[in-house]
């Protein structure tokens, strides 16, 4: 296929997701099983132009002053992949599948400096109705934020410490572009690449197939490392999901103790089973909510982690759609959701023992004020600070830029390079 085909391709994605409501990567899906001639070079590159018109989706539509899909897709091309006009103009008019001719109009927007007239959320990329929570969030710094939340998010990979180190990783993949993170002392990462260029398949190198890392995000792997699991200690990660915070715990714990993962979403933990056996994990009980239960660990735990359910703001780079499918009721559901998790989970914290509470959000309804609900409901626990520990397990790194009063930190993509985390701990008092 020529740019032509490709950006009809993206235009009648986002129509399809426009029109029935779907998930990117399902149009996406469905697209690809109906164009069977696309090779895999060309839906690479039409899932670049999907993602990218989706990340960017309120500065594109304010820029073309429309959110019909042909406009945001032309001015992703022109645009953020910086390719101009006359060249859009050249491969409309050589390609028979392309989308039709440029309007005046289009030519004229698609022609002018940029964005004057708009609102601060629309230059920001982010919802209107969320732009409150941004700027509480984040103050003067929230149009940056959200712009950095609006781009490519890099490759992120943590080495298995049971099965490998990070120098091993580093050699073995050095064809694709690996380098050491910044902040996590077991991160990888490959950076994104621009425009219409093919990020390497990770899942298909040998080290990922013999368990030597697992793909995860430095911000994730600083919440399971600030948790500081230790060697013979009983763990419970109470949202363990497909297991990726999981696997980190137990590598802390040099697999040994004892590491349950519980999910209430027995759907969630599927995958948890063959990552368990790759990775060479042998101090993990999978608890399935379908037929056991957690009451033998009550008070019983030296750490409780919470990976909450929540609105994924943080991730909006990865998942772009989720952005604008958010809606007010979705936002209040999950912070009961959160309230429940802490509610369920803290029982399980024995007497000097702790509790920390994650989300992928950088909502403050999500994290500071939810900390502060659950403080005011449970007197037997108190905050233990995140950034102490920050500075002594990870003495010479950059600190967070967002830290709250009780010692609470937030990571963020223009903050830190990482995706948008909150982290926070407690201790039940002795």
């Amino acid at each position: 296929m020529k740019d032509g085909g490709r950006l009809a391709a993206a235009i009648e994605v986002l129509t399809e997701m426009e029109s029935r409501h779907r998930p990117v990567q399902i149009a996406l899906k469905d697209w690809g099983n109906s164009h069977r001639f696309a090779g895999s070079g060309d839906r690479t590159v039409i899932g670049n132009l999907v993602f990218d018109a989706l990340r960017n989706k309120a500065s594109l539509a304010a820029h073309m002053d429309s959110e019909a899909p042909r406009a945001i897709v032309l001015a992703t091309y022109v645009l953020t992949w910086d390719k101009g006009v006359a060249a859009l103009n050249e491969v409309l008019q050589q390609d028979r599948h392309a989308p039709e001719a440029l309007s005046a109009d289009e030519t004229e927007k698609l022609s002018s400096p940029g964005l004057a007239d708009v609102s601060a959320s629309a230059k920001g990329d982010v919802p209107a109705w969320l732009w409150p929570d941004f700027l509480e969030a984040f103050g003067q710094e929230a149009e940056a934020e959200g712009i950095a939340l609006a781009k490519r998010a890099p490759v992120d990979l943590r080495v298995n410490t049971l099965k490998s180190e990070r120098d091993k990783i580093l050699k073995r993949l050095a064809h694709a572009g690996a380098i050491a993170t910044g902040l996590s002392p077991q991160g990888v990462r490959i950076e994104a690449k621009p425009g219409l260029a093919r990020m390497p398949h990770i899942q298909a190198e040998e080290g990922y197939r013999k368990g030597w890392f697992e793909l995860q995000d430095e911000a994730s792997q600083l919440a399971a490392f600030l948790a500081q699991a230790k060697p013979g200690e009983q763990v419970l990660d109470f949202c363990a999901g497909g297991g990726g915070k999981t696997l980190a715990l137990a590598a802390a714990m040099q697999n040994t103790g004892q590491l349950y993962a519980y999910d209430a979403d027995r759907l969630r933990l599927a995958p948890i089973h063959e990552r368990l056996q790759r990775a060479g994990v042998r101090n993990i009980q999978v608890r399935d909510p379908a037929s056991s239960t957690l009451s033998d660990l009550e008070e019983q735990m030296d750490l409780v982690f919470i990976d909450a359910p929540c609105t994924g703001t943080g991730v909006w780079r990865r998942r772009p759609d989720s952005k604008w499918r958010l809606a007010e009721k979705a936002l209040a559901d999950r912070i009961e959701d959160q309230r429940n998790v802490l509610r369920a989970a803290s029982k399980y914290v024995k007497p000097g023992g702790r509790l920390v509470y994650a989300t992928c959000s950088v909502l403050p309804r999500e994290n500071q004020q939810q900390a502060e609900w659950f403080l005011g409901e449970n007197k037997g626990f108190q905050a233990l600070s995140v950034i102490d520990i920050w500075k002594s397990a990870l003495e010479g790194r950059k600190e967070p830029k967002y830290v709250s009063e009780r010692g609470e930190i937030m990571l963020t993509p223009a903050s830190s390079n990482t995706d948008g985390f909150f982290v926070s701990m407690f201790e039940r008092r002795s």
